[in-house]
């Protein structure tokens, strides 16, 4: 567990955790994504290029081996995942690392030959090929985890790797938890501070080396502003109306959140708890979306947003053209919108409005035969044509493909912003925003000029963020161009 250094840290110290901050909470994403990436690449270039070298012509076409190929190494991944291999702690020690590259290599093989022999299919003209990629695998998996463990130790000596917390509470309950979490020596977390609602009289400065930050009232935003990872509660059991009172605050920020369980008198099986160090804690709320399945949302959305805009880059050049023809003006249109965990993006749309007309924080809805919208605007838009630009947004990782669909700053419902008329509406900011999502495909699109709409959207949303999984992703996705055929409410 490593410590912040109380005071104030100087001006310098606090703009470079700004500026770097982003960079050190996707740095856990970013190491299993790029292993991941490794991973599919490598097995699909093997098995490939073994296929290549090791198998006559005659041996079925190239799509029964691109079919194998793709199965094998799907199936490693799915292994490998479930073997718990794609974190962090994991890919850090190579020995456990061998020993499950060992369980999902052999096992995706020998599960894939069975399947095939089953279906008839002669193993024996394959065996040459299978072991000249299995063999191959066997050499390269392996080495990259030791190029990947020995960036990790670096990292970990850097302290990028640990989770960003903060503790809540006082007194005694939070001081003992302290204790623990010091003799711990849990390098996995840095305690940023302590909140506490108690006024100074009655709540220390400081307990041990840690000083408070701020109340209660100053936790969300505190939590927002520096990318907390992990929220602790050190409160007593008596005191559950302060409990709830957080509860209430903390369930629509993407962080973990703990209570500390090391005073309790209620002992329940070690399965119910979670560990920092040898320290008990009760989950509570966790983020959306763990490391590996961040990681996994991030890969997928870079490469299809890739593939899609070289397909249809034709299209989103007539488009250009027919923009830039009808009315002077840019092509593209940039709006500042909501995104993930509140933060500020700029959304790329073609522009559907004349220039000298359009709402750059979306105060004013667009409506049906609004004399603000181009022609060309008005089919773009009936058809969703005018979305295609946020391809570059996913590309940039601003958003997702799929996800709660980002809103203009001003956006109204009931002429009240949505935040004041939906209750709990930031929790839908717990994950990066998409370009559709479960409530469009679901018809809560467009226009939202009554309560209930925005109320529906909300919704969706939030099962979405709630029920999160690529193959759910892979039906939205599908289902998304059937929705464009109601263009109710879309102007």
């Amino acid at each position: 567990m490593s410590i912040e250094a109380m005071g104030s840290g100087g001006k310098e110290s606090a703009t470079a955790e700004r500026v770097f901050g982003w960079f050190r909470r996707a740095n856990k994403q970013k190491i299993i994504g790029i292993v991941l990436i490794f991973d599919v690449l490598s097995m699909i270039a093997g098995g490939l290029g073994t296929a290549l070298a090791f198998l006559p012509f005659q041996h079925g076409g190239d799509f029964f081996i691109a079919l194998v190929v793709l199965a094998i190494a799907s199936l490693t991944v799915y292994i490998l995942q479930r073997l718990w291999a794609y974190t962090v702690p994991a890919l850090g020690v190579i020995a456990r690392q061998i020993k499950s590259l060992l369980v999902g290599l052999v096992g995706a093989f020998v599960l894939v030959a069975g399947g095939l022999f089953l279906l008839g299919v002669d193993i024996m003209a394959l065996r040459l090929w299978l072991l000249a990629w299995m063999l191959y695998a066997l050499i390269v998996l392996p080495f990259f985890r030791i190029v990947a463990a020995k960036a990790i130790s670096q990292a970990e000596a850097r302290g990028e790797l640990a989770r960003r917390a903060v503790i809540v509470g006082g007194g005694k309950a939070c001081e003992d938890l302290i204790l623990r979490l010091a003799k711990s020596n849990d390098k996995a977390i840095r305690i940023l501070g302590v909140f506490d609602d108690r006024g100074n009289e009655r709540s220390p400065e400081a307990i041990g080396v840690f000083r408070k930050i701020g109340t209660f009232d100053e936790l969300e935003a505190y939590c927002r502003e520096q990318y907390v990872d992990l929220l602790i509660i050190a409160l007593p059991a008596t005191a559950e109306e302060r409990i709830l009172h957080l509860m209430r605050k903390l369930w629509e920020l993407p962080i973990d959140v703990r209570i500390a369980a090391h005073t309790s008198r209620l002992k329940l099986s070690k399965r119910a708890y979670s560990y920092i160090g040898d320290v008990p804690f009760l989950a509570v709320f966790d983020r959306p979306l763990s490391d590996l399945n961040a990681a996994v949302k991030a890969v997928f959305d870079r490469i299809v947003a890739a593939i899609a805009l070289v397909a249809l880059s034709p299209l989103m050049l007539l488009v250009a053209l027919a923009v830039k023809l009808e009315s002077k003006g840019p092509i593209l249109f940039r709006q500042p919108r909501y995104g993930f965990n509140n933060e500020m993006i700029n959304v790329y749309k073609f522009r559907s409005m004349y220039t000298d007309l359009t709402d750059q924080h979306g105060a004013r809805q667009v409506t049906k035969l609004d004399p603000r919208v181009t022609r060309v605007g008005r089919f773009i838009r009936k058809t969703s044509i005018d979305e295609l630009p946020q391809l570059l947004n996913v590309l940039r990782g601003d958003l997702s493909l799929v996800g709660p669909r980002p809103h203009a700053m001003q956006s109204k419902a009931d002429n009240r912003l949505y935040q004041e008329v939906v209750d709990g509406y930031y929790a839908r900011h717990r994950m990066k925003p998409g370009i559709t999502g479960w409530a469009q495909i679901n018809g809560w699109r467009g226009e939202t000029d009554t309560a209930e709409k925005i109320e529906r959207r909300v919704e969706h949303d939030l099962y979405y963020i709630e029920h999160w999984s690529l193959p759910f992703d892979l039906y939205i996705l599908a289902m998304t161009p059937l929705s464009l055929l109601n263009t109710r409410n879309a102007y």
